[in-house]
C-alpha cells in the first residue's frame, strides 16, 4: 500500500505558544512526529503542511519536506483542518504522479506514540472496510455518569441524559477518548467530505500514556515527564 505522512502544524497556539517546535525531552516537538513517520515503512513521503517559515525550517533539518507553506486564511484559529487536508492532498495530486492509497495525519501533538501505533491503523485501514481509522484510548469519565455541561439557567446536568439508571461509572455505555496519535484517511473521501464522521470509521486501542494530546502548559509537563521516563528505562528507540 502506497501511503504519504502529513504534519499539520500551523504557527499561533493560543494554549501553549510556540507549541509546535517547543523543545520536548531534547528535540523540537514536531521531530517526534517525523520520527516516527520516518520509522514506518509503509509511508513514502513525509511532508509538513505549515504557514510558518520558522517550523518549515526545523522540520527540514529533521528530514521533512516542505513543498509548500500553508496559506494563511487555512492557519488561522477558526480554520478547519480539515481544509488544509484538502489543501495538502491537491498539492500532492498536482505535483505527485505517484497514485497513494492514503494519507496518514501525524498529529504534532501526541509525541508519545509509537510507529507501532501507525502502523496498527494501517493495518485495520488495509482490510478495506472504512473510509478512515483512528486511535482512542479508554476513557477516564463518561457523558453517562460524571460529565456535567451548564444549564440555560446556572444550575448543571449529565452532557448525555439517558433512560438508564446508572449510580456506577462501571454501569456506563463504554466510551472512548479520541486521541491525536494518527489518522489514516482515504484521500478522495476528504476531497468529498466534511468530517471523518461522513463515512466509515474504526479504530485501535492503545493506553492511556500514549494518548496525552498536548494543548497546554500542564499537558506539555505530562508529556515531558513521560518521555524522560521513557528515555530512562529505555523504552524508547533511536529516532
Amino acid at each position: 500500500m502506497k501511503t504519504i505522512a502529513f504534519i499539520f502544524a500551523r504557527s499561533g497556539s493560543k494554549g501553549l505558544p510556540g507549541k509546535n517546535i517547543k523543545m520536548l525531552a531534547g528535540k523540537p516537538l514536531i521531530a517526534w512526529s517525523i520520527n516516527d513517520a520516518f520509522n514506518v515503512p509503509r509511508i513514502e513521503r513525509v511532508i509538513v503542511s505549515t504557514d510558518s517559515q520558522e517550523i518549515a525550517k526545523v522540520a527540514i533539518r529533521h528530514g521533512a519536506e516542505v513543498p509548500f507553506l500553508r496559506p494563511l486564511e487555512l492557519a488561522s484559529d477558526g480554520a478547519p483542518e480539515w481544509l488544509a487536508w484538502r489543501h495538502a492532498i491537491e498539492y500532492i495530486r498536482k505535483t505527485d504522479k505517484t497514485s497513494y492509497d492514503a494519507m496518514v495525519s501525524i498529529p504534532t501533538t501526541a509525541p508519545l506514540r509509537l510507529p507501532e501505533d501507525i502502523n496498527a491503523c494501517l493495518d485495520v485501514y488495509e482490510k478495506g472496510d472504512s473510509e478512515t481509522v483512528i486511535a482512542v484510548a479508554d476513557s477516564h469519565r463518561t457523558p453517562y455518569f460524571n460529565m456535567v455541561k451548564k444549564n440555560p439557567d446556572g444550575t448543571v446536568g449529565l452532557v448525555i441524559k439517558e433512560d438508564l439508571k446508572v449510580s456506577r461509572r462501571q454501569e456506563a455505555p463504554i466510551t472512548y477518548d479520541m486521541t491525536t496519535i494518527c489518522y489514516v484517511v482515504n484521500m478522495n473521501f476528504v476531497l468529498k467530505n466534511n468530517s471523518i464522521f461522513d463515512g466509515r470509521v474504526r479504530a485501535i486501542n492503545v493506553p492511556p500514556e500514549r494518548a496525552i494530546d498536548i494543548d497546554t502548559p500542564l499537558d506539555f509537563l505530562f508529556a515531558e515527564t513521560l518521555m524522560n521516563k521513557r528515555l530512562i528505562e529505555g523504552q524508547g528507540f533511536e529516532k
